[in-house]
C-alpha cells in the first residue's frame, strides 16, 4: 500500500471514492457539507501535483434506478466553489479547477469524459447506487469503474463499513502500489486507532443515545479499554431500571435489562467505573412545551419521562471529563433538538473541549454528537470529529471494515 502524502499523482488520474451523501432540502440546496469539505485536502494534493480527479460517491438509498432527488448534478455548482473559494468569476492568470460531471458512473460518457481530463481537471460521477451492482459487490461493475482511473483512493470513512462495489471489491482490480487511502481515510484511521489501541488513561467513553441494543457491542469492547464510561440519554433507563429504579415513562428496553445487568457485572470485575445519571430533566410529555421538573434518576413519578440529564448527574459527567486524558464520545445525553432538555449534552460538549484545551485527545462520533459540537461551535474545539457515524461505531465494536481491510490486505 502507497502512502497517500508521499505519492506522486503527476499525470495521473485518480479515481476517489469520496462519500457526498449530504442532506439537501427541498431545493436540492446542500444543508450541511461537512463531507464534501473534509475530502477538499485529498483533491487539491492530487490536483496540485499535476494530476486529475474522478470522484464516485453514492447520495441516499434510491431504490429504482436513476432518480432526479439523488442525482450527484445537485453538488457540482457547490463543488466548484469548494474548490475555487472566491474565484467563480476567475480574472485572467487565475486559473480555475474545472469540474466535469457524467450522468452515469460507468458507459461510454464516463469513459470518454474521463478519458478527456488534463490535469487540474475533476470529473464527478453519477449516483452509484443508480446501479445495484454497487450494493451487492459486483465485480464486473468494480471492474468497469476501475478502468476510469490509473490509481484507486479510498477516502470515504463513512462507507468503509459497506462491503460495496467501490468501497471494497474495486481495490483489487489495482496493483498494491496504486491504492491508497486518502488524507480524509487516513486521519479518521488514525484517530480512531489511537483511542482503541493507544489510549492515555485515565480513559473516559461518554456513550449516550436511545437504545442499549445499538451499543452493547461498543460497550463491551470499552470495557477492555475505558476506566470510565458515561452512559446517558434514553439508554440510561434500561440500566436504572435493571438496577430496580422508577423510571416512569421514560424509555426503556424491557427485553435488555438482563443485558444491562451483565455489562454492570463486567465492568465490576474489569475495574471499570460504569457512570448513571443520578438525576434527570423529566418531563410530562415529549413535546417542546412540556412541564418539567428535576428528579433522582431512580425516582421518576408515573407518567413522567427523563429527556435529559440533571445538574447533578452534569457536575459528577464535567468533572470525570476534566480528570480524562482521552475522551470518546458517542452519543448525546438527552434530546438536544428541543431546547428545555439540551443543557446536559451542551454541557458535556463544553466539558469535552475544555478538557481538550488543557491536553486532552477527544474523537467525537455517530450523527447526533457531531451535530451537537456543531450546534453549540465546538468542533474546532475537540481532537477529531469523526465523518462516518455508523463506520466508526463497527470500528469501535471491534469490526473489521470491508473498506479498509481492501486497502491493507496486499
Amino acid at each position: 500500500m502507497s502512502k497517500f502524502s508521499d505519492f506522486d499523482f503527476k499525470g495521473k488520474k485518480a479515481l476517489i471514492r469520496v462519500d457526498f451523501n449530504v442532506p439537501l432540502d427541498a431545493g436540492f440546496n446542500i444543508t450541511d457539507d461537512t463531507r464534501m469539505k473534509a475530502t477538499i485536502p485529498t483533491i487539491k494534493k492530487v490536483l496540485n501535483d499535476g494530476g486529475s480527479v474522478i470522484l464516485m460517491s453514492h447520495l441516499g438509498r434510491p431504490k429504482d434506478g436513476p432518480t432526479d432527488k439523488y442525482s450527484l448534478k445537485h453538488l457540482v455548482k457547490h463543488l466548484f466553489e469548494l474548490l475555487n473559494p472566491g474565484n467563480t468569476t476567475p480574472a485572467i492568470g487565475e486559473p480555475s479547477t474545472r469540474v466535469f460531471f457524467a450522468n452515469d458512473c460507468v458507459g461510454e460518457q464516463a469513459g470518454m469524459t474521463a478519458n478527456m481530463l488534463r490535469p487540474g481537471e475533476v470529473l464527478l460521477l453519477e449516483n452509484l447506487r443508480f446501479h445495484k451492482e454497487e450494493e451487492t459487490g459486483d465485480d464486473a461493475f468494480a471492474e468497469k469503474l476501475s478502468k476510469l482511473g490509473d490509481v484507486y483512493v479510498n477516502d470515504a470513512f463513512g462507507t468503509a463499513h459497506r462491503a460495496h462495489a467501490s468501497t471494497a471489491v474495486i481495490a483489487k482490480f489495482f496493483l498494491p502500489g496504486n491504492r491508497m487511502f486518502g488524507l480524509l481515510m487516513n486521519d479518521e484511521v488514525m484517530s480512531a486507532e489511537k483511542v482503541l489501541h493507544n489510549a492515555e488513561k485515565p480513559f473516559c467513553a461518554i456513550i449516550g443515545g436511545a437504545k442499549v441494543s445499538d451499543k452493547i457491542l461498543i460497550i463491551e469492547n470499552l470495557l477492555e479499554r475505558a476506566t470510565d464510561i458515561i452512559i446517558g440519554g434514553g439508554m440510561a433507563y434500561t440500566f436504572l431500571k435493571a438496577r430496580g429504579g422508577k423510571i416512569g415513562s421514560s424509555l426503556c428496553e424491557d427485553d435488555r435489562l438482563q443485558t444491562a445487568l451483565d455489562i454492570l457485572e463486567k465492568a465490576k470485575q474489569k475495574n471499570v467505573s460504569i457512570h448513571l445519571p443520578e438525576d434527570s430533566i423529566t418531563a410530562d410529555k415529549f413535546a417542546a412545551d412540556a412541564i418539567t421538573q428535576v428528579c433522582p434518576s431512580d425516582a421518576i413519578p408515573d407518567g413522567w419521562m427523563g429527556l435529559d440529564i440533571g445538574p447533578k448527574a452534569t457536575g459528577i459527567f464535567n468533572e470525570i471529563i476534566g480528570k480524562s486524558k482521552t475522551i470518546l464520545w458517542n452519543g448525546p445525553m438527552g434530546v438536544f433538538e428541543m431546547e428545555k432538555f439540551q443543557a446536559g449534552t451542551k454541557s458535556v460538549a463544553e466539558s469535552v473541549a475544555a478538557s481538550t484545551t488543557n491536553g486532552a485527545f477527544s474523537l467525537v462520533g455517530g450523527g447526533d454528537s457531531v451535530a451537537a459540537v456543531n450546534k453549540f461551535n465546538l468542533a474546532d474545539k475537540v481532537s477529531y470529529v469523526s465523518t462516518g457515524g455508523g463506520a466508526m461505531l463497527e470500528y469501535f465494536e471491534g469490526k473489521v471494515l470491508p473498506g479498509i481491510a481492501a486497502i491493507n490486505n496486499q
